[in-house]
C-alpha cells in the first residue's frame, strides 16, 4: 500500500469562522494552528500547505488564565542598538487584541516559509464583524 502525498493543485481550501468569546488564548491558538496546517483532514501532508482559511472573531473577549495578564510580556527587538522592547499582555489585549491572537497562532506554526504561507490564511478581528461573507465560511466549534 502506498502513502498518499497531496499535491498543491489538488487541495480544496474551505473557510471557517471561529468565535473566540471566553476561549483560553493558548487552546484557541493551538486549535486554529491545527486547522491552518491541515491536520484535521485525511489528506494532511507535512511538506504541502493542505490547511484551510480561518477567520477568528471576537478576539477582544479571549481569556488568559492565571496572572498572565500582569506577568506575561511580548518581547521584540526594533533592530536598532538598545531596541529591545517589552509590552505587557494586559496593555496588548486592551490596544491590539488581534496581535495577541496572531502572535499565539504564529508561535504554533512551523518556523519556515511554509509556516509563513499558512499564517497568511488567518484573518483576525476584534469584534463580531468580518467582511468575508462572500466566501461562505462555516462555523467551527472547538
Amino acid at each position: 500500500m502506498k502513502t498518499y502525498m497531496a499535491k498543491p493543485e489538488e487541495i480544496e481550501k474551505k473557510w471557517y469562522v471561529v468565535d473566540a468569546t471566553d476561549m483560553v488564548l493558548g487552546r484557541l491558538a493551538s486549535n486554529v494552528a491545527s486547522v491552518l496546517k491541515g491536520k484535521n483532514k485525511p489528506t494532511y501532508t507535512p511538506n504541502v500547505d493542505t490547511g484551510d482559511n480561518v477567520i477568528v472573531i471576537n478576539c477582544a473577549k479571549v481569556v488568559l488564565t492565571g496572572k498572565k495578564l500582569e506577568k506575561k510580556f511580548h518581547t521584540y527587538h526594533t533592530g536598532y542598538v538598545g531596541g529591545l522592547k517589552q509590552i505587557q499582555y494586559k496593555k496588548l489585549m486592551e490596544t491590539k487584541p488581534e496581535a495577541a491572537v496572531m502572535l499565539a497562532v504564529k508561535g504554533m506554526l512551523p518556523k519556515n516559509s511554509l509556516g509563513r504561507k499558512m499564517l497568511k490564511h488567518l484573518r483576525v478581528y476584534a469584534g463580531a464583524e468580518h467582511n468575508h461573507e462572500a466566501q461562505k465560511p462555516e462555523e467551527l466549534k472547538f
